[in-house]
């Protein structure tokens, strides 16, 4: 059955204990006296809503669901509690394309309301809306959301840098999606995805040390900045940093070098807008000078390679490399364990 608008319906869902259904005037009093200071710092109002503002926001949402469903706002209700516990909402954005919102009142919070009030809003969704994605917008400090979207199976997708303004504050925006064919987060391949989306992500740095036979070190002229730096480069996603040196050799000097091993693991703090980072020095082998005639530096990147030894690096490298290529030139044999260029000593044993 349909209503004049042709649109049906606004149905009630449950799973038994928690129900979500469409908005009745009696529910008015009672989610006015529900709001709070939480619901106002994340809504972005000026204030606790009057009673007549939540009286026009039902009305709109009654006007948007017969406007072919663009905006569908269920009140939550949970068994054995009179009224409402919360809301949960689907707005279209686009064909296809649908946000999802929710609130849950203060008395109500830390019972999985809204955890479970998403999930069955996104079986709806899918299915009766016919929607093909969805997806949720969390300010970055608002951490009960995030985990409200990532138990509700969204995978955070990125930051929309600047992308809210909240009380008057230029705000970061985070954003979760679920697609109609992801595996479901109770899955293992969907569990291991939700999860690689919110863990952190470290950067590998793989460089190639390669020494002649008077103990110089390898040294190109990169056209991006004054310093001097090792052969090598960011190992790329699904690569292997021994294979990501390799390739990163290749494209710059026309030339691969067999590694022998590895002279020194790196972490490098933040610098310079670039995040934290592993980098590894491989062990590129002592050759002949004469292997300066084997390279052609592609003319881009790097502008020209030479040799340097050990006592000419400080004015030449960056502090990091001043740093630690003296150590690895002076002990090649020793696999170097370094924080910031740094050796990391052992700590010292707590006193008796």
């Amino acid at each position: 059955m349909t209503g004049v608008t042709g649109v049906p319906p606004q149905p009630t869902l449950t799973d038994g204990e928690l129900t979500l259904r469409p908005w009745r005037d009696e529910d008015i009093d009672v989610a006015h006296g529900l709001a709070d200071d939480e619901m106002v710092r994340w809504f972005d109002f000026p204030g606790i809503p009057p009673r007549s503002g939540v009286v026009e926001a039902v009305e709109r949402w009654r006007a948007e669901y017969a406007d072919d469903r663009t905006v569908v706002n269920f009140v939550i209700e949970l068994a054995g509690e009179s009224g409402p516990v919360g809301t949960v909402e689907i707005r279209r954005l686009s064909a296809g394309v649908g946000n999802v919102s929710w609130t849950t009142y203060k008395p109500y919070r830390g019972r999985r309301v809204a955890q479970r009030a998403v999930r069955m809003l996104v079986v709806y969704a899918f299915g009766e809306l016919g929607l093909d994605r969805l997806q949720v917008e969390v300010d970055p400090e608002n951490r009960a959301s995030a985990r409200v979207a990532i138990r509700s199976g969204f995978r955070r997708e990125g930051l929309l840098r600047g992308g809210a303004l909240l009380q008057g504050e230029r705000r970061d925006v985070a954003v979760y999606g679920l697609r109609r064919d992801d595996p479901r987060a109770d899955s293992l391949l969907g569990w291991t995805a939700l999860m690689d989306s919110v863990l952190p992500k470290k950067r590998v740095i793989a460089h190639v040390v390669v020494r002649d036979t008077g103990g110089r070190v390898l040294l190109c002229k990169v056209s991006y900045k004054r310093d001097l730096e090792l052969p090598g480069g960011v190992v790329e996603p699904d690569e292997d940093p021994a294979t990501g040196a390799l390739r990163e050799m290749q494209e710059e000097l026309g030339f691969q070098l067999p590694l022998i091993g590895v002279l020194a693991i790196d972490w490098l703090p933040r610098w310079q807008g670039w995040g934290d980072a592993i980098e590894i020095l491989y062990d590129g082998g002592v050759h002949d000078p004469s292997l300066l005639e084997s390279l052609t530096p592609d003319g881009f990147e790097i502008l020209d390679v030479a040799w340097y030894t050990a006592a000419e690096l400080a004015e030449l490298v960056s502090p990091l490399n001043a740093r630690r290529l003296p150590l690895v030139l002076g002990s090649p044999d020793t696999l170097h364990n370094l924080r910031d260029g740094e050796p990391i000593t052992e700590p010292e044993a707590p006193s008796a």
